[in-house]
């Protein structure tokens, strides 16, 4: 006797998704370990405090269901940095390695199931 599925498995697309997120995390925890060793202590420092930035939105008193709480969680803020700042003019290694660290922490509660805060 054999079975057939007649549907798709609900937690298939998000299994795909944390895969994707947890790819993503360890791309970008690499790519900002690289720069903070190519760029030095600033780079380092930058990527570490934009990585606890929801933690530190969280301890100054930001609480859902606020803008600010919102904006801290939103991968599209971060990106949008890394990406004004490969084409932009500006030359200042520590926004770059900031823009990384947030997106990785982003990244990183994605993977573990955490989806943008509501």
């Amino acid at each position: 006797m054999t079975t057939e599925r007649t549907g798709a498995d609900p937690a298939r697309p998000h299994v795909a998704r944390r895969i994707g997120w947890g790819a993503a995390a360890v791309f970008l925890a690499a790519f900002a370990v690289f720069e903070s060793a190519k760029y030095g202590l600033p780079t380092t420092a930058a990527a570490l405090a934009f990585f606890a930035l929801p933690d530190l939105a969280r301890l100054a008193g930001i609480r859902p269901p606020g803008v600010l709480h919102q904006a801290v969680h939103r991968a599209w803020i971060p990106l949008t940095v890394l990406v004004v700042y490969s084409f932009g003019p500006l030359v200042w290694p520590p926004l770059f390695t900031a823009g990384l660290g947030w997106l990785t922490r982003i990244a990183v509660e994605r993977t573990a199931g955490r989806g943008p805060a509501s």
